[in-house]
């Protein structure tokens, strides 16, 4: 263990045997020399000083306490921090940059489930699940062999609001269906619109053009409210909206003004505020399909977000280059 990199687990303990079960453990020890009972979650207690004196890589995740300059100045060999989770904005502080440390994410494992979860919900609002659902519901029986207008996944326009890792995963599982896919981001060029294989549009026509729009825009200041009551009302009647980014970008008491009406529908796994008051419509209308902001990795799944920082783990003692290393030059504009 001595010729191990020293490494210090940084986050709230309830989640470190979820991110590293046993055969993910024994990995990741392969490779730092690493307590899996130690887990600080603040950098101020019993034993941190010499722990902080030592250590070269830490391997965070949700629950992480802040890495600001002070605590940098007690941590003088630290080389690596390994988030094991999304966005590393809420710890992760300028000198951590200015120093040269490195920092990687699991943000693309946790990526993928809610990817799927866009997936499920876009097929499923091709097939009119809302209408027909509670026309079931209501009338207990069905003419068998009728065939509903107007419903069908066939030729359908998805427009994407937000080329992010997210973004380009779900334009990865829409290319084996007959969709035709927008995409509205200020930072895509037309050539790399074209290489993701989806139409470069402006949002205002995706809003328009789109019977299904699905956001995944970061949560930034600029894009509070992107989807307004304008842009909600351009929507054509039938429309189906999907957001599993952050409530924010969504103005919901117009959402739920255009939702009264019948006229669009909406899948919901995140709300501002979150969760919604008691006494929301959203939890009534049956034009709405809400779940509890569970896209993003949940139970086995982050096992996966703990295997993506394994392997950079190896790569680190290997000598490899990261795979999943953060540029600081675009957190400005990602969540």
């Amino acid at each position: 263990m001595a010729d191990l990199p020293k490494a210090l687990f940084a986050m709230d303990p309830v989640f470190t045997p979820q991110l590293f079960p046993e055969p993910l453990m024994r990995r990741l020890g392969a490779v730092l020399d690493i307590d899996p009972g130690t887990v600080v979650e603040r950098f101020d207690g019993p034993g941190t000083d010499e722990a902080l004196a030592n250590v070269e890589v830490i391997v965070s995740g949700w629950g992480a306490p802040a890495l600001d300059a002070a605590v940098l100045d007690r941590a003088p060999k630290l080389r690596a921090v390994l988030h094991a989770a999304g966005s590393v904005k809420g710890h992760v502080r300028e000198e951590v940059w200015t120093r040269g440390i490195a920092v990687t994410s699991a943000a693309g494992a946790n990526a993928l489930p809610v990817a799927e979860y866009t997936l499920g919900a876009i097929l499923l609002a091709g097939k009119g699940i809302f209408n027909l659902r509670e026309r079931f519901r209501s009338e207990r029986s069905f003419e068998l062999g009728h065939i509903h207008p107007g419903v069908g996944n066939f030729g359908v326009r998805v427009g994407l609001i937000g080329a992010s890792a997210i973004g380009r995963r779900v334009i990865e599982l829409l290319r084996p269906f007959d969709f035709e896919v927008l995409l509205a981001d200020p930072y895509v060029s037309g050539s790399e619109a074209a290489a993701l294989g989806v139409e470069l549009v402006d949002l205002d026509h995706l809003v328009a053009q789109s019977t299904v729009v699905s956001v995944h825009a970061p949560d930034l200041a600029e894009t509070r409210h992107l989807i307004n009551a304008e842009r909600l009302a351009a929507m054509k009647d039938g429309t189906v909206l999907v957001n599993t980014s952050r409530g924010r970008l969504v103005d919901t008491d117009a959402l739920v003004t255009e939702l009264r009406t019948g006229r669009l529908a909406a899948v919901l796994d995140v709300t501002h505020p979150e969760p919604p008051p008691h006494d929301s419509a959203l939890f009534d209308l049956p034009n709405v399909f809400m779940t509890p902001h569970v896209a993003g990795s949940q139970g086995n799944e982050l096992a996966r977000m703990g295997l993506y920082m394994v392997e950079e783990a190896e790569r680190l003692a290997a000598g490899l280059p990261l795979t999943h290393r953060v540029d600081p030059e675009l957190l400005g504009r990602r969540a």
